[in-house]
């Protein structure tokens, strides 16, 4: 990797016994611990200190979200009836996953999973994954799953593009230049999401997702916005 895998020092462990005691707290029925604070030093900090990256991108997102939600909401009310109609159980799944800093927050998805499926059990390998309902299946293929994330977005805990949203036990075991992926919002789409690595392990993709960050722009989360629409309907989506 070029120099961000080089110029963030390490991660840093100076987190107060109070908020350790909060984020502990706020994990507990997940069964999981929450990730370490990343210590903002480094050249990375100056590659992420133009206005779009300090404040334009953060406040696009939140009024993109806005009016994507009220352009979606007839569709995902919809969603969530044919939910209910189709098979047994709530209407979304929700997980915890690491967030800008490495603060943990609740994603959120339209379930698309038979209600017996573990929680952090592997993601299906394809739409005849026996997991999947009947309705899941036009879920996934479509990513209209992932439609509930707008409400991450508004509420800053995730970003339109950025890197994928980590589970937090994985987080954990991250080397410090991995983990400075979580110096930016993870995202709804993004470079990783769309790349053919993708269909690879989780950890190819950390490399992708530093790639994101090195060339962070409007311009570029621009384009991924443009290719995400584009492959809104692509089969391989599951």
């Amino acid at each position: 990797m070029p120099f961000l895998s080089r110029n963030i020092d390490r991660i840093g462990n100076d987190v107060g016994e109070s908020q350790t005691h909060r984020d502990e707290d706020s994990t507990a029925s997940f069964g999981l611990q929450a990730s370490p604070k990343i210590r903002n030093t480094g050249t990375l900090v100056e590659r992420l200190s133009s206005f779009y990256a300090r404040r334009g991108k953060h406040l696009f997102d939140v009024i993109a979200a806005f009016f994507l939600i009220i352009l979606f909401a007839p569709l995902m009310m919809l969603i969530a009836i044919l939910i209910k109609c189709t098979s047994r159980g709530p209407i979304f799944f929700s997980h915890k996953r690491v967030g800008l800093n490495n603060e943990l927050f609740v994603i959120h998805k339209f379930r698309s999973l038979d209600i017996n499926t573990p929680s952090y059990s592997e993601k299906p390998g394809s739409t005849n994954d026996k997991r999947i309902t009947s309705f899941g299946k036009w879920l996934r293929k479509t990513s209209l799953d992932e439609l509930p994330q707008l409400f991450n977005v508004l509420k800053s805990e995730m970003s339109l593009v950025g890197p994928r949203p980590e589970m937090p036990f994985l987080a954990e075991g991250y080397e410090p230049w991995e983990n400075q992926r979580h110096l930016v919002r993870p995202g709804m789409t993004g470079l990783w999401q769309l790349s053919p690595r993708r269909q690879g392990t989780i950890r190819d993709g950390i490399s992708v997702d530093l790639e994101y960050i090195e060339k962070l722009s409007f311009w570029n989360d621009f384009k991924i916005l443009i290719r995400t629409f584009k492959v809104f309907w692509d089969n391989n989506t599951y």
